[in-house]
């Protein structure tokens, strides 16, 4: 093999400097990136305090937290210091006026069981002792010596305080007894009276029951039918608020829509002139682009902001900040699609004698507008989701719903249900949108085929 002389490699090297005579920092890029990107993970851990964050979180609780998205739970109260022994029910209870439920048990000795999951995970007591079972385990606490006391060790899924015994079910529930009252709560799984609330005559009614009446049952209403009002009834169920929920999505669906359309139709001839290739004024062009960045730089969240400051909570504010955020995002879309378009159609049209107008309505409009629209649906899609964030701030929509709901911290299965509608609602639009930009691309594609068959 023959051998190169020193004369031959430093000829290659002065041919290409760009191989062998590299800058510096272009030889090290590598490393000074995988530097810098460790330097501002490090950077980020202290900023944000991420070690302490995560040592101090009470991730104990984060089980409570999700299964209240998915479950219900009820609070009877017994007080000892009463002449009689009777439960007592949160003001507005699940169960409804006058509750007796099968789980709760007054025995024939005088005493009270609560099967909170089964005979398994219960509590017995009265006046001067209370049993609780879990786990296979049988703990007893005596009630008479001013402070419960428990006889004999202690498992560990009770919690023993000076005045308090606390005993932890898991999901199920838990117990608390004092010397003056027991506590219960017990958890179900599901949503309650998310179809008829307490108010309904359909309530507590199987679901056989509730088509008999409606079919063929006397009217629960006089004059109104049993369809009519059982309607009525879910729609204006007062717990979980069906009417309005879904009200307040149609407002997020025409936020998003509205403001889409009107940035788009404002957007569209503000375009023309902000493209370079288009307008012959470059001033225009500069300011109209200036003017597109200055309006997405202001975030949808602050315009929703300002103009819920101008016009007061609804979706009017909502709509007007979709749309003026819209004008800033398809303004440079469309300008910077128009700047890229094949110039050899509209040299053609010019080469007819046709006015300006003309040339971009037959050389420029055919080209683009596709793209306009693959561009607008996008928007649209992305607006659905940024309608439900501002309405959080007063815009209107089921995102003002859902922040009511989550600031009572309590409400968080009907939480759960309005981000499952809202969801549901992205998730139908982006298809929707998906849809329609595959079949604009195959008629776009079959155009082109057609007009290069014909050329």
């Amino acid at each position: 093999m023959a051998t190169m002389t020193a004369d031959e490699i430093r000829s290659i090297e002065e041919r290409y400097p760009q191989v062998f005579q590299r800058p510096l920092y272009k030889r090290f890029a590598p490393l000074f990136l995988f530097v810098g990107i460790l330097l501002y993970l490090i950077y980020a851990l202290w900023f944000f305090s991420l070690p302490q964050v995560l040592r101090e979180s009470r991730w104990e609780r984060l089980p409570l937290f999700l299964s209240q998205w998915v479950s219900y739970d009820l609070q009877p109260e017994f007080r000892l210091d009463q002449p009689e022994i009777t439960p007592k029910y949160p003001r507005f209870s699940a169960l409804g006026e006058n509750p007796n439920p099968d789980w709760v048990i007054k025995n024939a000795e005088g005493t009270f069981s609560v099967l909170i999951d089964g005979p398994g995970k219960s509590v017995t007591f009265d006046k001067s002792k209370a049993t609780i079972v879990a786990n296979g385990e049988t703990v007893p606490v005596s009630l008479t010596d001013g402070k419960p006391v428990i006889s004999g060790p202690v498992p560990d899924w009770i919690t023993a305080h000076d005045d308090e015994v606390v005993a932890k079910m898991g999901f199920a529930g838990e117990v608390r007894v004092t010397v003056d009252r027991v506590k219960v709560r017990k958890r179900f799984l599901g949503w309650a009276n998310f179809v008829f609330d307490t108010r309904s005559p359909f309530f507590g009614k199987s679901a056989g029951e509730v088509v008999s009446l409606i079919v063929s049952g006397p009217e629960l209403k006089p004059g109104t039918s049993n369809l009519a009002l059982a309607g009525d009834n879910i729609w204006n169920n007062a717990q979980w608020q069906h009417g309005d929920v879904w009200t307040k999505l149609l407002q997020t669906i025409v936020m998003a829509f509205l403001g889409t359309l009107l940035g788009g139709i404002v957007a569209f001839p503000l375009a023309f002139f902000a493209a370079r290739n288009i307008t012959p004024n470059g001033l225009l062009s500069q300011v109209l682009k200036r003017f597109f960045d200055f309006m997405r730089s202001v975030d949808m969240l602050i315009w929703a902001l300002f103009f819920t400051r101008a016009f007061g909570p609804g979706p009017l504010a909502g709509s007007a900040a979709i749309f003026f955020t819209e004008i800033g995002t398809l303004g440079k879309t469309y300008s910077e699609s128009l700047e890229n378009i094949d110039d050899k159609p509209r040299e053609g049209i010019k080469s007819t004698g046709a006015n300006g107008l003309l040339v971009q309505r037959y050389g420029v409009m055919p080209e683009v507008i596709p793209v306009f629209i693959s561009q607008t649906l996008y928007q649209w899609e992305s607006n659905t989701r940024g309608a439900t964030i501002i309405g959080a701030v007063g815009a209107g929509g089921i995102g003002l719903k859902l922040w009511e709901a989550m600031r009572t911290n309590s409400n968080w299965a009907n939480v759960f249900y309005m981000v499952l509608l809202t969801l549901a609602v992205v998730f139908i639009f982006d298809n929707i949108s998906n849809f329609l930009r595959r079949r604009l691309s195959r008629t776009i594609h079959d155009y082109n085929r057609i007009q290069a068959e014909q050329g």
